[in-house]
């Protein structure tokens, strides 16, 4: 499809266009499409910019994953399909080793995940070797099959675009969980230790920029991560979408 330039919804339309021939292409999962379009409509309501809270979320993400043991980046299709470059940049500045985790899992769509991974330079995936598979205690589905060397005895986890089971799952683990979630109101960004409400696509370039920074100045991390209300900060970008929706509403009715 050639979208203009010009075309006022041209970014929103070139990552829909992305994430639908990675379907095509076998590894993106038709519930995933779902997903995004739900991810859309709330990226409308959060304004689709970066907003003081995302910023917030994302210094202490960047400096939770910094001061981690044993990091990990799970990674399903939909953010193999959108930001497969940032995900292995970020995994080397922080030390994070990849694995792939699917919720709707078939051995072709991880194989295609893996083959995109390394097309884009990954030198390690995780989750592809079934002689190094485990299980969580939770849950129920197959996102409880993990890498034994990877998510099962990480301490901070990075779950983009993830579902609430497996969220709650790793924290009665005792792991740390960062998500990416546009929904404010889901399960998984209630419930994780840090959140960041908004598109994937605008967070890893930030996140890489913030885990630079703060990999040469690990100082004021302690302070960051200690001053950091997760339930505060949602509830922030809960407020942002409030505002713009009373906006829009006196723009019409003014």
């Amino acid at each position: 499809m050639n979208i203009p330039n010009s075309h006022p919804r041209y970014k929103s339309l070139k990552t829909r266009e992305k994430i639908v021939n990675s379907y095509k292409d076998g590894y993106v999962a038709a519930e995933g499409l779902i997903a995004h379009g739900r991810g859309e409509a709330f990226d409308y309501l959060l304004g689709e910019t970066m907003d003081i809270y995302s910023a917030d979320a994302i210094r202490a993400a960047a400096c939770l994953m910094l001061n981690a043991k044993y990091p990990v980046i799970s990674v399903n299709g939909n953010a193999a399909s959108l930001v497969p470059d940032e995900i292995i940049e970020l995994s080397k500045i922080v030390n994070a080793k990849i694995e792939i985790n699917l919720f709707y899992r078939t051995e072709q769509r991880e194989l295609s995940i893996y083959n995109t991974l390394i097309e884009h330079g990954a030198n390690e995936i995780l989750g592809i070797d079934k002689r190094n598979s485990t299980k969580l205690p939770e849950p129920d589905s197959d996102r409880r099959i993990v890498d034994k060397n990877g998510i099962f005895i990480s301490d901070v986890v990075l779950i983009p675009l993830e579902d609430g089971d497996r969220t709650e799952s790793l924290i009665k683990m005792g792991k740390k969980v960062i998500a990416i979630d546009l929904n404010p109101l889901s399960r998984t960004s209630m419930i994780a230790d840090i959140t960041i409400v908004n598109n994937i696509i605008r967070v890893m370039p930030e996140l890489i920029k913030e885990s630079k920074y703060f990999r040469d100045n690990n100082k004021k991390c302690n302070s960051i991560l200690n001053d950091f209300d997760n339930k505060k900060n949602v509830a922030g970008s809960i407020e942002t979408i409030k505002d713009n929706l009373l906006k829009k509403y006196n723009e019409l009715y003014r």
